[in-house]
């Protein structure tokens, strides 16, 4: 395994931690939150190799320790890294169970057993509620990190059981710095990715590597053709039956906080840069209300892909588009 990265927009965050664990005041449970693409899995796992590390120095694992040598190869036998058996699909109460032995076995390096769960969020019900117990008696050196880019979907009770780690977006010029260090593009076009994604740096890494540019023409250009009546909301929607629908609908929605924002301030600036015309024509002739209606919408449609309520996507597909097609009439 390469080293864990702490991204330098989390540095605060990775000294308040190692702060507490040197005043021996670390939590036993913590909820890494933060929006989806800036470095919480990184973050994670460089601090559970910090906690695991025999003779850190510095704030940092010293590399070379018998612990650091286990974590390099992705068998440190006191770390536990939880997720779904399949992306997208919930954590289950059976691998909660599994969690057990691990919580109650001792240290086999005589040191913190460490577990990562990501993403909180995925957990079901009872899955959720088989955690519980452990949160309360983790056991002596034992540390859980829950990570999530939802921190509204996770149960109450398991959010009043840890200590929150609040994961902040760069500041954009950091950001923008970043991708185009790291993709070799001119600082504009990083900065237009950038915005694409919301700020969320490895996001945009994720979108110009994952060829995400091409879905995000078609959401564009479907947009625009209902607007022109060059393609019917029906027809529009089946072209996006087999697209990322929760990508599609955190994109469509930033553009309309994008016409919201524009009509509040009365500017012409706009952040989605790819589809500044459009928006900017919307902005001129909708009604302000019809506009926080759809996002409502939106946002009511992006929680039930999110909960995997088994959304008809057709049918929610034509709800967005025929409320986008009135909203400037």
């Amino acid at each position: 395994m390469a080293k864990a990265e702490v991204f330098p927009w989390l540095g605060e965050c990775w000294t308040h931690l190692c702060g507490l664990h040197e005043r021996r005041r670390l939590p036993h449970a913590l909820i890494v939150h933060g929006v989806q693409g800036i470095g919480k899995s990184n973050f994670a796992t460089a601090f559970a190799h910090y906690l695991l590390c025999q003779s850190p120095v510095a704030d940092q694992p010293c590399g070379t320790c018998r612990a650091c040598e286990l974590n390099k190869a992705n068998g440190h036998p006191d770390l536990y890294m939880l997720e779904p058996d399949e992306p997208g699909k919930p954590i289950k109460v059976d691998q909660i169970r599994a969690l057990t032995d691990f919580i109650c076995r001792t240290a086999q390096q005589g040191g913190y057993r460490v577990v990562v769960i990501n993403p909180a969020d995925a957990m079901n019900i009872a899955a959720a509620n088989a955690l519980l117990k452990m949160l309360e008696e983790p056991g002596r050196d034992t540390v859980l990190m829950l990570l999530t880019d939802r921190l509204g979907q996770v149960m109450p009770t398991i959010k009043s059981r840890c200590q929150r780690v609040e994961c902040p977006l760069p500041d954009e010029s950091v950001a923008a710095a970043f991708v185009a260090d790291t993709l070799e593009l001119d600082a504009d076009e990083a900065t237009r990715i950038l915005r694409i994604n919301n700020g969320a740096p490895l996001s945009a890494l994720a979108y110009s590597e994952s060829n995400q540019a091409e879905l995000r023409s078609q959401l564009v250009k479907g947009l625009a053709d209902v607007l022109k009546q060059r393609r019917t909301v029906v027809e529009v929607a089946q072209s996006w039956q087999k697209a990322d629908l929760e990508l599609l609908l955190g994109w469509f929605y930033s553009m309309l906080v994008d016409i919201s924002r524009a009509k509040l301030t009365q500017s012409e600036a706009m952040q989605q840069a790819d589809a500044h015309n459009m928006l900017l024509a919307v902005t001129r002739k909708c009604d302000p209300v019809k506009v926080f209606e759809l996002a409502e919408l939106v946002q009511e449609e992006r929680k039930s892909l999110i909960l995997r309520q088994n959304a008809n996507k057709q049918m929610l597909l034509e709800r967005v588009l025929l409320a986008w097609s009135a909203i400037a009439r």
